[in-house]
């Protein structure tokens, strides 16, 4: 049943022309524009503009499908009655949650291969050894389960309309302030506090850790990941509604 589910839901986001225009054209004209204009400051962990910038829109990449793009696609079905008539099928909610996420993810493979091939074509030189991939690997799913939580929650709760401006809004913040393009240092201190707890700035801080340094991503992005994800995640599994 979860392996139907996961097509099912695989094919019909492949379908949606505007879920590729932001999982794949966003992310990517951000890191090309960004790599060519070479205005970002540089950080510690990486003296290159381009070092800096790929680790962050990987981050956005999984942000905008586990995130945006669920949340506004999942909404729709609920307002349309999809979702409900799933609900009157032998299909738990469980399932269809969890067939969702695994399709997320599905697609964030074809993306991340793409952004670390056009990260390349710009000059990208990623460091570290045979575990940071381990490290990658460990991120992706955390960044995944917390932001496919933080979608479903939003889609299951609220109606489509409001999810559509909410997701759009929250993707604008989270990218302006999560560390994508700019490093945290930059902020305010009272914002910068607040940006080192959002799933956004500690994924693309663990991804950069890894990738710029080819250290660990750090305890605290961890741990602030696996918090979003469990909490996201059952928060979504209980108040989650067909209807």
């Amino acid at each position: 049943m979860l392996a139907a589910q996961t097509r099912l839901e695989l094919t019909l986001t492949l379908r949606r022309g505007e879920s590729v225009l932001l999982t794949l054209i966003i992310p990517i004209g951000l890191l090309v524009f960004f790599a060519a204009v070479d205005v970002l400051p540089t950080s510690a962990t990486a003296q290159r503009s381009v070092d800096f910038l790929v680790p962050g829109v990987l981050a956005l990449a999984i942000m905008s499908t586990a995130f945006t793009g669920q949340a506004i696609a999942t909404a729709f079905e609920r307002s349309y009655g999809v979702l409900k008539r799933l609900g009157a099928s032998p299909l738990p909610r469980s399932i269809l949650l969890a067939g969702k996420s695994l399709a997320v993810l599905a697609v964030e493979i074809v993306q991340l291969v793409l952004l670390v091939a056009v990260g390349f074509a710009l000059g990208w030189e990623p460091h570290g050894s045979v575990a940071s991939v381990g490290w990658v690997v460990l991120l992706v799913l955390l960044g995944t389960a917390a932001f496919s939580g933080l979608g479903l929650l939003m889609a299951g709760t609220l109606r489509a309309e409001a999810t559509l401006a909410a997701a759009n809004g929250v993707y604008l913040l989270l990218l302006l302030i999560g560390g994508v393009v700019f490093p945290l240092e930059e902020l305010p201190g009272w914002m910068r506090v607040v940006a080192e707890a959002l799933p956004t700035a500690a994924l693309s801080d663990g991804l950069r850790a890894v990738l710029a340094e080819g250290a660990a991503p750090g305890a605290g992005n961890l741990i602030v990941l696996a918090a979003w994800s469990v909490g996201a995640l059952g928060l979504a599994s209980r108040l989650f509604r067909w209807e």
